[in-house]
């Protein structure tokens, strides 16, 4: 029997709910810095503790989501991101903010974890990703609007994050209560066994090693924007939060692009001229000396950033239905973002804002091609069954069954290839000769 798809709005709500903590994170640490004493780099690396906490809960959790059951595992997550984002909100010393950030990373990426899951069994994985792309955006850029003028200190966003998590808890009665036992991704149930092999290896680890670099040089430089904004541009901390609200709110339009456009270019092309794109947008925003530049560089950066990320998360839930994949690269994404705030304090110090730029440039300039690579390695058009063979075995099959075609024909997802074996056909004159004067009648009408 058919299962029947989960609603997409809790999906995008914990999807929100587990990103807000990297978007917010130029707030975090700056105040983190002005608040409790911290230099630029220690504030830094409380921030990639955060977020390394986070990306160590969606490796563990990668295939265990479906085992614990979705709502118990979402639960779980925000109770962890209520209680370790509130106990640092009303912190004021440097072990007790650092030990609430840790478990509010973690229950962050439990329940990103729980998104990306869910987000990678539906009929349109980059469209939900989209959706949720769209979402965190919005609300981050709220926040930016509103924080800067209800004071100072670290307590305002550690405690923003923690209320997500409280307004997003009623929407988890929405998610599969007990452990999940098919897929919704064009009505096909997927009956894979929980230790059934990851397919695409290959692809999977380019990709996850290739969003590691890639996102820690995009929050290399998000981690010292409020910096760049405040000291070398010369801005206030109203202004710089003015600019990333615009800037976010630019994203809003770049996501919405993507959901719009789709797969009419395909994923090898936003995520290799995006990423160019993106390059150039760091190399100016990182020498940036006066509002103009400072805001082009951001608004543009942010413009492209969240579409190439939402193409990436697409190509990652495409390479296994079950969801796998879209857990571990949005973990390893996670990972770089955690390893961004400490890249870019040491880099900042050593080579200024202008080398840092440079440096991460030429970072997603080299990091473009393996993924692109994933992208154009893994791409392809709906298969019908008999063209399995030709289009090269089990990544077809993953393909055709995908396809609203009847299930009975197509490939099961993993099977083995089958050998083609030529059956001998004894052909003799007569019978051609009989199969000929029988197809005359024929002919004739």
């Amino acid at each position: 029997m058919l299962s029947r798809p989960r609603a997409l709005g809790p999906l995008v709500a914990l999807f929100t709910a587990g990103y807000l903590a990297p978007y917010l994170l130029p707030t975090v640490v700056g105040r983190l810095s002005a608040g409790l004493g911290l230099t630029p780099a220690q504030a830094g690396l409380v921030g990639s503790v955060l977020l390394l906490a986070s990306a160590s809960a969606g490796f563990t959790l990668a295939a265990r989501v479906e085992r614990i059951g979705p709502r118990r595992a979402a639960r779980i997550g925000l109770l962890a991101m209520g209680f370790g984002y509130g106990t640092a909100a009303l912190g004021a010393s440097v072990p007790l903010v650092v030990g609430g950030a840790v478990v509010g990373g973690f229950g962050s990426g439990t329940a990103t974890a729980v998104a990306a899951t869910g987000i990678a069994a539906r009929r349109d994985p980059h469209r939900a990703s989209t959706l949720g792309l769209l979402s965190v955006s919005a609300a981050a850029g709220a926040l930016y609007l509103t924080l800067p003028h209800l004071g100072g200190g670290h307590a305002l966003p550690f405690a923003s994050i923690a209320l997500a998590a409280l307004l997003v808890w009623p929407l988890t009665s929405g998610l599969a209560a007990g452990p999940r036992r098919g897929g919704a991704r064009r009505a096909v149930t997927v009956t894979a066994p929980v230790s059934a092999p990851l397919p695409h290896r290959r692809s999977g680890m380019v990709l996850a090693a290739g969003i590691v670099l890639w996102s820690m040089a995009q929050n290399a430089l998000w981690g010292v924007s409020g910096r760049i904004g405040l000291t070398q541009a010369g801005l206030s901390e109203v202004t710089v939060g003015a600019v990333f609200a615009v800037a976010l709110g630019a994203g809003l339009l770049g996501v919405t692009a993507a959901g719009a456009l789709g797969a009419r270019l395909g994923r090898a092309v936003p995520i290799g001229a995006g990423t160019a794109v993106i390059a150039c947008c760091v190399l100016l925003s990182s020498a940036a000396g006066s509002l103009p530049a400072f805001a082009a560089g951001e608004v543009l950066w942010n413009l492209f950033y969240p579409v190439v990320l939402s193409y990436l998360l697409g190509l990652a839930a495409s390479l296994d239905p079950r969801g796998r994949w879209a857990v571990l690269v949005g973990s390893a994404s996670s990972l770089g973002v955690a390893c961004g705030p400490v890249v870019g304090s040491v880099l900042s110090e050593a080579a200024g804002y202008p080398g840092m730029g440079l440096v991460l440039c030429v970072v997603l300039l080299l990091v473009a091609a393996p993924m692109t690579a994933v992208a154009l390695h893994t791409s392809g058009r709906p298969l019908v069954p008999g063209s399995v063979r030709r289009r090269g075995g089990a990544p077809a099959a993953v393909v055709a069954g995908t396809t609203s075609a009847s299930t009975g024909l197509l490939p099961q997802i993993g099977a083995p290839e089958q050998e083609i074996a030529e059956l001998p056909v004894a052909t003799s004159r007569r019978a051609v000769q009989r199969s000929f004067r029988l197809a005359r009648p024929a002919d004739r009408g």
